[in-house]
């Protein structure tokens, strides 16, 4: 009598692991974690989840390319959610869980007190605070003035000026686009945080001219905020577009009205993380001389020096 069980025949017939792909051979491991931490038999959980016990062994050992609903049933069966099955670091011990639960639920006030004050834990608070002083970020989107007004800003103050862009480019031997075409994001933002790195220890005294995109990672950008005192240039849609135009930049003239929804939309998915800096000034209101002045004087009051 052949008393094989679809759980043994799935094993059995498992190809060996260096075949697998190693994402699903991941995945199946969290998925045994988390039903050995509660205690479910793969039964249980395939009952709670609504598919085969050879469907969820096959999952556990790699060998099952499940769809994302069959994940999210399986998260569901387990009480847990599915960031935890794809392998989200804050998933991935006891400690991540712990602050993950007493950070749920926060508004963004608490979660900037509570970044800020693990920011000042793993760090000289004083010497923090010292170079947010004397450093300066501009952040916002492409044509909000952050080169124009950032270098008669460094002129003012008697900084250096960054543009770090063109600092990516030294170190890339290549210009931005190129690098995003030839090697990718994760390549280029490499080559950001370098640059970031290099122009803070260099110079004690900067204003930097960051480009739109840094605020996407969030490493680089809480490279950012902890060394420096950070500003956002505003500017509506259509004067990002006019003066990008008039840099002599006609790409995003090609096809005016999807160009200007792209940048619409770009601009409300990082607005949240362009509020994240300490000072904003609308650079739409008034002249360029007229935007540098109250930029000058917000400055000056931030820092402490006379207006």
């Amino acid at each position: 009598m052949n008393t094989t069980t679809t759980t043994e025949l799935a094993v059995a017939t498992a190809p060996e692991p260096e075949t697998r792909h190693p994402f699903l051979l991941a995945l199946g491991e969290r998925v045994r974690e988390q039903r050995a931490r509660r205690g479910m038999t793969r039964k249980a959980v395939a009952l709670a989840a609504d598919v085969s016990e050879r469907h969820l062994a096959n999952l556990e050992y790699g060998m099952g390319n499940a769809s994302i609903l069959v994940l999210l049933q399986v998260a569901r069966a387990l009480q847990c959610e599915l960031s935890e099955l794809l392998g989200d670091v804050t998933t991935s011990s006891p400690e991540w869980l712990l602050i993950r639960e007493l950070l749920a639920g926060r508004g963004e006030a608490e979660l900037r007190q509570a970044r800020e004050a693990l920011g000042h834990l793993f760090q000289d608070p004083g010497a923090s605070r010292r170079a947010r002083g004397t450093r300066i970020a501009l952040i916002g989107l492409r044509g909000a003035g952050k080169s124009t007004l950032g270098r008669r800003l460094a002129e003012d103050l008697g900084y250096a000026f960054i543009e770090l862009s063109r600092e990516i480019e030294q170190f890339a031997g290549c210009g931005i686009h190129e690098i995003h075409n030839l090697y990718g994001t994760h390549a280029y933002r490499r080559y950001e945080r370098r640059a970031l790195e290099e122009a803070l220890q260099i110079y004690p005294e900067v204003v930097i001219a960051t480009p739109g995109g840094l605020v996407s990672d969030a490493a680089n950008f809480n490279l950012l905020l902890e060394h420096c005192l950070t500003i956002w240039l505003q500017a509506s849609p259509t004067d990002h577009m006019a003066r990008v135009a008039a840099q002599g930049d006609l790409r995003p003239m090609a096809a005016s009205t999807e160009a200007m929804e792209d940048l619409k939309r770009i601009l409300a998915g990082r607005s949240a993380f362009y509020a994240k800096a300490d000072l904003r000034l609308d650079t739409s209101q008034g002249s360029e001389d007229e935007a540098f002045a109250r930029l000058r004087r917000l400055t000056r009051e931030a820092i402490g020096q006379p207006v």
